[in-house]
């Protein structure tokens, strides 16, 4: 800050190297009256006096004149090479904690303006039909497969049980998992295309199914592993800190029910568990899981519906009305399933896990800030990373594959299971849940290549946001809600 103009012309007077207060006594009685009477703009050193509050500390006199002499007419005002801001070189190094703040506001104001158009166009929508009908709350086969389902994860337990006492060979113990497992997803899809269920229930039940069957492959591989580390140790063989010996002990009832019930898709013997339960955090954390997900049925209800119910199939009809029915259905599909990953990877599997004091909370990384699309398959969900990880890919290097066919294969599965749990349930298969993720195979060498060819550079970021979030989802809602529109109305003739 410069300094007043009656010290400046004191300083003058007095010299440069003159004490400022101390070689001028006109600036000591000009200082006096000001400090006293409280004559600058903004003192209120005579009303802290008054009220008995301390002084503030006196001002520096090297600071007063080392600031009197860097703001001479004749001091330079540029005196090293500095970047603007908003340079391309210098852009990351600066906070942009006001433009976020920006970004908030505007986003806020712009929804807000678009809640009160679409209530004023369309007025309330909300409407329990969509998700469940009488019908469906009729619909018992779905309830008891549901129910059922734990009859599985008993079998393989008396499996392993019976390879251990060695009542059977390792080859028997194979087969009988490779029944289960398969048994496991078959037995779901059959009764859903059996039944002519609503599509939420579906989902619900093939997605339950899907989670016991790579609980049920996991818990079959990592027993096979452990029984020929055992084999391998006894005949002398030293794997060191790879081997935990309290993971290698024999599976039990109590194992298996908790690893069923636990948010992990890898079983173990042990895991790493907390003291205590926190009931107060669970209750806030089910209170938000409830709001943000009636969030979610608001924004389905009042933004997708209308939208989807007045478009064409993407694939048909006008190229331009296609590409704007997407680019408006992107942002309501953006915030559902921003809402759904809150929900379900924070929210639920945290508690989830503060139920079960299940130590290891590490349910996604920050694939917000991913650069490339590996990175993000890597990060936003590592229950299932960890599993095609552990069960997959390293298998499959293990087997001598390349690396690309590892990718691909993990990809496979992947794609197959996506497919899976949205075609049954809506009782259509045009594979497009499975070219949607075998898609992002190019998308990963297309994004690593950017990022290697522009450094430092959120290139591949912007990429995975613009094909997953504006280009990606509502082509599939589109894709999937004329299939089941065109499927419903073909049943109905």
């Amino acid at each position: 800050m410069a300094p007043p103009p009656s010290m400046a012309a004191a300083s003058d007077r007095a010299g440069p190297g003159a004490d400022p207060g101390a070689g001028d006594s006109s600036l000591r009685l000009r200082r006096a009256p000001s400090a006293d009477a409280g004559d600058l703009p903004g003192d209120s050193s005579s009303g802290q006096r008054e009220s008995g509050e301390p002084h503030p500390p006196p001002p520096n006199p090297q600071q007063q004149q080392h600031e009197m002499l860097y703001f001479r007419a004749s001091a330079p005002a540029h005196r090293r090479v500095k970047e603007s801001p908003l340079s391309s070189d210098a852009i990351f190094r600066q906070s942009h904690a006001g433009l976020l703040n920006l970004c908030i506001v505007v986003l806020v104001a712009v929804n807000s303006r678009l809640i009160i158009e679409n209530l004023m166009k369309y007025g309330l929508l909300i409407r329990a039909g969509f998700w469940f009908s009488a019908r469906s709350l009729g619909d018992w086969p779905l309830l008891m497969c549901c129910l059922t389902l734990p009859i599985f994860p008993l079998v393989a337990f008396m499996a392993e049980k019976l390879i251990r006492r060695k009542l059977i060979g390792e080859h028997v113990v194979i087969l009988l998992h490779i029944i289960i497992t398969t048994s496991v997803i078959v037995y779901p899809v059959v009764v859903i295309l059996k039944c002519d269920s609503a599509v939420l229930s579906g989902f619900v039940l093939m997605f339950l199914a899907s989670i016991m069957w790579m609980k049920l492959v996991s818990y079959a591989h990592t027993n096979y592993d452990i029984r020929v580390l055992s084999k391998s140790t006894e005949k002398g063989a030293a794997y060191g800190n790879y081997v935990d010996p309290e993971n290698m002990k024999d599976p039990t009832i109590n194992s298996l029910v908790y690893f069923m019930l636990a948010p992990t898709l890898c079983y173990q013997p042990t895991y790493p568990r907390t003291a205590c339960i926190r009931k107060g955090w669970v209750i806030q954390q089910l209170v938000k899981c409830i709001v943000f997900t009636g969030l979610m049925g608001f924004i389905i209800e009042q933004y997708i519906n209308p939208i989807v119910k007045n478009s064409k199939h993407p694939l048909k009809g006008n190229f331009l009305n296609a590409i704007e029915r997407v680019l408006k259905l992107s942002v309501p599909t953006l915030y559902v399933w921003l809402c759904m990953f809150y929900c379900f990877f924070h929210l639920w599997l945290n508690i989830l896990a503060e139920l079960l004091c299940f130590g290891d909370r590490e349910f996604y990384k920050d694939w917000w800030n991913a650069k490339t699309v590996e990175e993000y398959w890597r990060m936003w969900n590592m229950p299932v990373h960890k599993w095609i990880i552990r069960h997959i890919y390293f298998p499959c290097i293990r087997k001598g594959l390349p690396r690309g066919v590892a990718i691909l294969i993990s990809f496979l599965v992947s794609a197959v299971f996506h497919e899976i749990c949205v075609a049954v349930p809506c009782h259509i298969f045009k594979f497009w849940a499975f070219f949607g993720i075998m898609f992002q195979i190019p998308l990963v060498f297309l994004t690593r290549y950017l990022q290697d060819r522009f450094k430092n550079i959120m290139v591949g970021n912007m990429i995975f946001w613009f094909f997953f979030s504006i280009l990606g989802q509502p082509i599939f809602v589109l894709l999937y809600y004329h299939d089941v529109m065109n499927r419903q109305a073909q049943a109905s003739r």
